[in-house]
């Protein structure tokens, strides 16, 4: 049995929620595979942890994501592509602001410091001119509260699932993205985000499905993970997708078909994870 460690971050975030139930599935799965999970500081830490050997696998956002496989010389390897994330704003029900340009001066709630979604939130108002007073947290459970109490205007996440979203959407807190005219500018600044949306009631409350920009967060592996393990591992999501979809609502777009089209380039693709897809016919 091959035991290896993926690395999340901090609790209170949307990467422990989506390690804990990849983990299961695989488990449940492949038999001679046993992953343990690892709360980590977020994407920041786990690329060199990766890096270095120290991680088997890890959960790396979007922003981070692209960084990595922009270097030619990268040797970490796609093991998945777990979903696209639309970035919002959330704000109390009762706030007054409207718009993100209303956010101007105020303070907002970025993030840990070491998530790609932070990275994200900082890339959409540094491409849009607007500054806010940055909120970076030490766990990201502590945000809601931030808002709720009113010491935060707004709390900026991404992607179905998320859990402050979900806690905050029970109060009644209301989304704000970026209009059409705004994600034209921040796409034609960032060309390596794309157009995603959050589909309609994916939070409390949340009738209509709501345009923003995003980019795929991924599954890494170390860069001497074995042939044999990566393989193993994509043949486990791949029987395991119905599965995993019913266990967490995001994770629907973590499927192979997926991952072969969100890689930027097949050489990107774990060797095992290329091996599995010929051998399933996945093109």
């Amino acid at each position: 049995m091959s035991s290896l460690i993926l690395g999340t971050a901090t609790p209170g975030g949307g990467f422990p929620v989506y390690g804990a139930a990849f983990t299961e599935v695989i488990n449940a799965q492949e038999e001679r595979l046993r992953i343990e999970t690892r709360n980590t500081k977020g994407s920041a830490e786990n690329v060199p942890l990766l890096e270095a050997g120290q991680l088997d696998l890890g959960l790396v956002a979007g922003e981070y994501a692209s960084a990595v496989m922009a270097k030619p010389d990268t040797r970490l390897r796609i093991v998945a592509a777990m979903y696209s994330s639309p970035g919002l704003f959330v704000v109390r029900a009762d706030s007054p602001v409207n718009s993100v340009a209303g956010l101007r001066g105020k303070a907002v709630v970025l993030g840990t410091q070491g998530s790609g979604i932070t990275v994200l939130g900082r890339t959409v108002l540094d491409s849009l001119g607007i500054q806010v007073n940055p909120i970076v947290l030490e766990k990201a459970a502590d945000g809601p509260p931030m808002l709720l109490d009113g010491r935060a205007a707004a709390l900026w996440g991404a992607g179905v699932g998320w859990p402050a979203f979900t806690a905050l959407a029970k109060s009644g807190a209301r989304f704000i993205a970026p209009s059409s005219s705004e994600i034209e500018l921040i796409l034609k600044k960032n060309p390596a985000l794309r157009p995603v949306t959050l589909p309609a009631k994916s939070y409390p409350g949340q009738e209509a499905a709501i345009a923003s920009v995003g980019s795929w967060s991924f599954v890494f592996a170390k860069p001497d993970l074995p042939e044999h393990a990566g393989y193993l591992l994509a043949r486990a999501i791949h029987r395991g997708e119905a599965e995993l979809a019913t266990k967490l609502e995001q994770a629907r777009e973590t499927t192979m078909a997926n991952t072969l089209a969100a890689a930027p380039r097949p050489e990107l693709l774990h060797p095992g994870v290329r091996k599995y897809l010929a051998e399933a016919g996945i093109r």
